[in-house]
């Protein structure tokens, strides 16, 4: 995906926050569309799509992390969440709800630009051609290589943008152990131990999806010591 082609949606219940930051991504190419709050994103979201959510986390009503999760039980559309709670739990509890990524307020615009950059890029580009695939059999869930695409059965299991990555990081390492370092690094994320938790948090997510008991993973399994491994069969 090209960055600056991209549409996105801007949720936040302080106006003057909203407006600066639909000018400003404005001005670095993007279409952008703002809410003022929750329910107001629900009505622009049933007759439009986006190609990213900033959300912010503290708004009156529905917040943006009830928000983010009742998004998921449908749409894979990547979000970032904007939240003044730093503390590592509450990040924690963002990603946990579905979240791509997070943001603490204050923040440097560059910064917000900077991220929503990376997460666009996270998302695989639809193939022009059907090309042959390059299927990994994870029990009764398929992964499409070529296609980045997850599948149960007939039904097409829904991923979002870090799962997509995710996904396609350990395709292309089948067997062999990727440190939580790594894949931080891979994910285009800064480094830390905050952020290897919460890789930790996606990789939980993602064994929701393609194992049957995500508590004693039998295909993405935790290896003491080096990290997280796929082994399909």
């Amino acid at each position: 995906m090209n960055e600056v082609d991209a549409h996105l949606l801007i949720v936040d219940d302080d106006e003057r926050i909203r407006t600066l930051l639909q000018k400003f991504l404005i001005r670095n190419g993007f279409l952008v569309t703002a809410a003022r709050d929750a329910e107001h994103a629900r009505r622009i979201l049933s007759g439009l799509e986006f190609d990213l959510i900033v959300l912010d986390v503290m708004m009156p009503g529905e917040d943006g992390v009830a928000l983010t999760k009742a998004l998921r039980a449908d749409s894979a559309v990547p979000i970032l969440l904007l939240t003044a709670r730093g503390e590592t739990g509450n990040r924690i509890e963002g990603l946990e709800a579905g979240a791509d990524d997070y943001l603490a307020k204050p923040f440097e615009p560059k910064e917000l630009l900077l991220r929503i950059n990376a997460i666009l890029r996270r998302v695989p580009e639809t193939p022009a051609e059907t090309l042959t695939p390059k299927v990994l059999n994870l029990g009764p869930i398929r992964y499409d290589m070529e296609r980045g695409e997850l599948w149960d059965g007939d039904e097409l299991v829904r991923l979002t943008a870090t799962e997509m990555q995710l996904m396609k990081i350990f395709s292309a390492n089948c067997n062999e152990p990727i440190s939580r370092a790594r894949l931080v690094e891979e994910l285009g994320r800064d480094r830390g131990q905050a952020q290897e938790r919460a890789v930790d948090v996606q990789i939980t997510r993602l064994r929701r999806k393609i194992e049957a008991d995500p508590k004693q993973p039998r295909y993405l399994q935790t290896v003491r010591g080096a990290g997280y491994m796929l082994a399909p069969e």
